[in-house]
């Protein structure tokens, strides 16, 4: 049999008087032991290798330049743009810290390019760079340092950009001469490598477990520790570095001028191509190649529309993109979580044996060997419980050695005297 405790399956914070920001090492839950799995990756993945050649197949039936020759390094430098930015926001989706500014940021550094570009591409870039540095320190100071949700932090220095970038009423003309198409192929190499490789990497237990520490457990404003708090900051400065570069290589591939707008919209699309691909909103989980082929797969459809003449809104394929992104997501999180029997096996029990203080408690369970709370009765000398007087109107009444049991209930009770007469006793307030 088992005993609930006050306070089972809740944390323990030892310090009830402290402030509300302290810091509280939470258990591992049970989902966290074991292995993911990787069955639905690899089926969304396979899913998504088809769709792309059947797209593929399509554009090349309506317009085969688009890929072949120039046409083609044109598309894969605007595929490598769009995949820095589903990058930047795949890796603060990974560590549970969405990065919200990826799309001000990227039109920034666009025009930041266009107008400082014919000074050479290290007086153009370099700058940039440094100030998207700076500008994801500031973000991440607010989120680890106050402990508040990145979206939030990162909203706020979205709003802070769109306001730089407002600053200016015409476009720009791009004055940089520099043209990406003939290192297409090195590009898109590398972006295939960083996009692979990163996925791999992120697939092994521990640095997955370390990428998503800052994801909630139980009370989402508790502190996760300071480990957490670096992976943080460093994926929130990288996302938005990764969100720069990929602003200059849109500004550099063909275009003639860079619009000021917001851009909001290309935060939704980078953010929607990573859920597409696989990676968890709830952060943490992710595929190995699934970002890759969401962002050929959106390239792809974005060629397609062009090339059949069709006018369609980037919100509407952001739309698109974080719709179905979402039930991946689903999918994800149901079907990746460790076995069942994996997790029975790590956490036997209740699953509480460890509270966050070291301390160990015995799993409920039932326990055969306590010895009983009375001794047992023998069958042949049985003990009435009610045999006593205690104004109820029982008695009990012997008989040649014989024993016999009057129980008060609603029915009364008969006793049968020696002479055969009967009276009747009722266990009521008519005593």
């Amino acid at each position: 049999m088992g005993y609930d405790e006050p306070g089972r399956g809740e944390s323990v914070d030892r310090d009830q008087s402290g402030p509300a920001t302290a810091v509280v090492a939470e258990p591992p839950t049970p989902a966290e032991y074991g292995p993911d799995r990787v069955a639905v990756h690899v089926a969304w993945e396979a899913t998504l290798a088809v769709a792309v050649g059947v797209l593929g197949l399509l554009l090349w039936l309506q317009e085969p330049q688009a890929l072949r020759g120039d046409g083609l390094r044109a598309l894969l430098v605007g595929v490598v743009g769009l995949g820095l930015l589903a990058l930047a926001a795949g890796l603060s989706l990974r560590t549970a810290a969405p990065n919200l500014a990826i799309g001000p940021v990227a039109v920034a550094a666009a025009l930041h390019f266009a107008e400082q570009g014919d000074r050479g591409m290290t007086e153009a870039i370099v700058p940039a760079v440094v100030t998207a540095a700076v500008g994801g320190l500031v973000v991440a100071m607010f989120v680890v340092l106050l402990h508040v949700p990145a979206w939030a932090a990162s909203l706020a220095a979205a709003a802070a950009v769109v306001g730089y970038v407002q600053r200016r009423q015409v476009p720009v003309l791009v004055q940089a001469d520099y043209d990406p198409t003939p290192h297409a192929y090195h590009l898109f190499a590398g972006f295939l490598a960083v996009a692979v490789l990163g996925g791999l990497f992120g697939a092994i237990r521990p640095v997955r477990g370390l990428v998503g520490r800052i994801r909630p457990v139980r009370d989402p404003a508790l502190r996760r520790g300071p480990v957490a708090a670096v992976v943080t900051a460093g994926a929130l400065i990288g996302s938005t570095v990764m969100a720069t570069l990929a602003g200059v290589l849109l500004a550099a591939n063909g275009v003639d001028q860079i619009v000021p707008y917001p851009a909001l919209d290309w935060t939704a699309l980078g953010i929607g191509i990573a859920l597409l691909g696989g990676t968890s909103a709830f952060g943490r989980r992710g595929g190995v190649s699934g970002t890759l082929l969401a962002v050929v797969l959106v390239g792809l459809f974005l060629t397609y529309v062009r090339a059949a003449g069709y006018e369609l809104s980037r919100w509407a394929v952001a739309g698109t993109a974080l719709a179905v992104g979402l039930v991946v997501t689903r999918l994800v999180e149901t079907y990746g979580r460790p076995r069942p029997a994996a997790v029975e096996a790590s956490d036997p029990g209740s699953g509480d044996s460890t509270i966050s203080s070291g301390w160990a408690l015995p799993g409920a369970g039932t326990y055969d060997t306590w010895p009983p709370a009375l001794p047992a009765n023998s069958p042949e000398d049985p003990v009435d419980p009610w045999g006593r007087w205690d104004g109820g109107g029982r008695d009990r009444w012997r008989e040649d050695g014989e024993q016999d049991r009057w129980r008060g209930d609603d029915g009364g009770q008969d006793r049968w005297r020696e002479d055969g007469e009967r009276d009747r006793w009722r266990g009521d307030d008519r005593r």
